[in-house]
């Protein structure tokens, strides 16, 4: 796979369409050519303590920040048909249809491949975990920020380009 968009949500509680910021990084031919990141006002527009705990944001960081409708319209456009690549791809992609679902937007009919899957299937047992933290050391990719979004594609775009 040389052409995808590596893609990462974060949310704001258990609701999946609260997402509160996304990370993409568009893989063309090999390479990264294209990168975005977006803080997004969360609806319902609060912050659990658990996910807050995990990545650190909270509703001081967003409560200017634009709703998901003008993020989505400034980064549809880069990622337009191409295959989308998640570390744990049954998550992200439910952010993905439940806040296009709860903005009334349609389903452009995304592909999604996971790179934890493609990990147990290419490490197994060697590795402790499939985490992204590991499988991205594992890959040689040093993933400093963990649960920033645009960190967390990033180091899914590099285990994409090693493993599928």
């Amino acid at each position: 796979m040389t052409d995808f968009a590596a893609i990462d949500f974060e949310t704001a509680n258990r609701h999946r369409a609260s997402v509160c910021s996304v990370g993409a990084v568009v893989v063309r031919g090999g390479e990264v050519v294209d990168s975005f990141y977006s803080l997004i006002r969360p609806r319902p527009n609060y912050y659990s303590p658990f996910t807050t705990a995990i990545h650190g944001l909270c509703c001081a960081d967003t409560d200017e920040a634009p709703e998901f409708e003008e993020v989505w319209r400034a980064l549809a456009p880069r990622i337009e048909g191409l295959p989308l690549v998640a570390h744990n791809a049954p998550f992200d992609e439910g952010c993905l249809r439940a806040v296009l679902d709860l903005y009334d937007l349609p389903w452009p009919g995304y592909e999604f491949f996971c790179t934890c899957r493609a990990a147990r299937r290419f490490f197994g047992r060697q590795l402790p975990n499939h985490q992204l933290h590991t499988v991205a050391a594992a890959c040689g990719y040093d993933l400093r920020h963990h649960h920033h979004a645009l960190a967390d594609a990033e180091a899914c775009a590099h285990i994409a380009l090693k493993i599928l």
